[in-house]
């Protein structure tokens, strides 16, 4: 591409409060449960935990920092004190949306040493996500690859790594991490995020790598079947075409994905329809950019009624010889006429009767371009909200000798998210 579109807006969108929130330690947990321990709260600072648990309780956060921090101030002070004030402390702070008291309060927490191997871990993924919402990039990247390491690392935090590193323009990371990301959400049952593969595509549009677009564009539809990546993925397939069958059939799946978003994209496709012969269809194609107001400048307009006024003389005289000529096409002992009478009864809009012509010529021979059969049996297939046949007709593209790969990708794509 020769510009390089912005896919993704700068930003951390984490959803880091409510992700931390789930990942408090030992916060909700009883003074009761830490006295079943062999470590205890000192009886020095018991007065002050057990109201500050009683206001953490109750919601209440100031009081519950007031007596966190009055005991704090008793002496002398154990490690597992230190530890159960710093981490009641960041479950208030967490609460009260001060991310970064609370991100110094767990760090102080866990430098006691007095967590539990599995609390330690809980607090290193806490920490992770803390720090990443404060911005604190480089920091939070050394508590990703511990949680990683460790193998508490779900998809989520995996696609926080991608995003830090995506934001600190290194798309070598971010790819890597993305593809963790995905990997780690498909094994667990669940559907990829879409920013993930936004990184990827980003990246590869800044370093106008056009087959890495292609490729991350063809993920993004499987899962989001979205009209701006179709869009995009069919420009660049369309650009280095030079053969006007393929870059008609490029422009047929555009037309049906809805992802054609220029006047000039319907003129082109109705003139190359016009040349093939397709008049009613390449007419019907320019009344759709005319009720859509494609065409805004007055020159494009003008254009565009001319090559009108040029092609529905065409398409009435086609529909009216519709009969006769299906007629005659039944009689001849080659498919190509079938194929063509579809074609015209297609661009009509009667489309059961273009179902039949094209299924009477597929069974018999001599058909120039079997990809169109197959192409428009899937699409008038498609219009009768036929959507499993429609499927089997697109299915038959791969057995059609020398048909474009680039052609065959796309078509393909389209029928797999037909119904989705």
């Amino acid at each position: 591409m020769n510009q390089s579109p912005q896919y993704l807006r700068p930003g951390l969108v984490l959803g880091v409060l409510l992700a931390v929130a789930s990942l408090a330690v030992t916060t909700q947990s009883s003074l009761a449960a830490e006295k079943s321990k062999e470590q205890q709260i000192s009886r020095v600072i018991a007065k002050e935990m057990t109201a500050a648990q009683k206001a953490l309780q109750a919601s209440q956060w100031q009081e519950a920092l007031k007596n966190l921090e009055a005991a704090e101030q008793k002496s002398p002070l154990t490690p597992f004190d230190k530890k159960t004030i710093y981490d009641f402390k960041g479950f208030a702070n967490v609460r009260l949306n001060k991310l970064k008291e609370a991100e110094q309060d767990y760090e102080q927490a866990i430098a006691t040493g007095q967590y539990s191997a599995e609390d330690a871990a809980k607090t290193t993924r806490m920490l992770f996500r803390l720090s990443a919402g404060n911005q604190q990039y480089a920091k939070a990247l050394e508590y990703g690859k511990q949680v990683s390491e460790a193998g508490s690392a779900n998809a989520d935090d995996l696609a926080v790594m991608s995003q830090i590193y995506y934001l600190q323009k290194d798309c070598k990371n971010s790819a890597v991490w993305a593809d963790k990301a995905i990997s780690a959400a498909r094994k667990a049952g669940e559907a990829p995020k879409e920013n993930l593969f936004q990184f990827k595509l980003q990246c590869a549009s800044d370093a106008g790598d056009n087959a890495a677009m292609a490729t991350v564009l063809v993920d993004l539809i499987k899962l989001t079947n979205k009209t701006n990546y179709w869009n995009t993925l069919l420009r660049i397939e369309r650009q280095d075409e030079r053969d006007d069958h393929n870059l008609l059939m490029i422009y047929r799946v555009m037309y049906d994905t809805n992802s054609m978003n220029a006047g000039s994209d319907y003129m082109e496709m109705a003139q190359l329809l016009g040349d093939a012969a397709l008049p009613g269809e390449a007419a019907a194609v320019l009344d759709k950019a005319v009720a859509a107001g494609q065409f805004t400048d007055q020159k494009d307009k003008d254009r565009a009624a001319r090559l009108a006024n040029s092609l529905k003389p065409r398409a009435e005289a086609d529909k009216k010889g519709e009969a006769a000529f299906d007629a005659e096409a039944a009689k001849n002992s080659a498919g190509e006429l079938d194929i063509k009478s579809g074609e015209v009864y297609y661009g009509s809009g009667d489309y059961q009767a273009a179902v039949t012509a094209i299924s009477r010529g597929i069974e018999k021979k001599g058909i120039k371009h079997l990809d169109e059969a197959y192409v428009y049996l899937g699409r008038a297939q498609v219009a009768l909200k036929n959507i499993p046949d429609a499927k089997k007709a697109f299915s038959g593209l791969k057995s059609v000798p020398n048909i474009s790969p680039r052609v065959l990708k796309l078509w393909e794509l389209y029928s797999e998210k037909l119904g989705s």
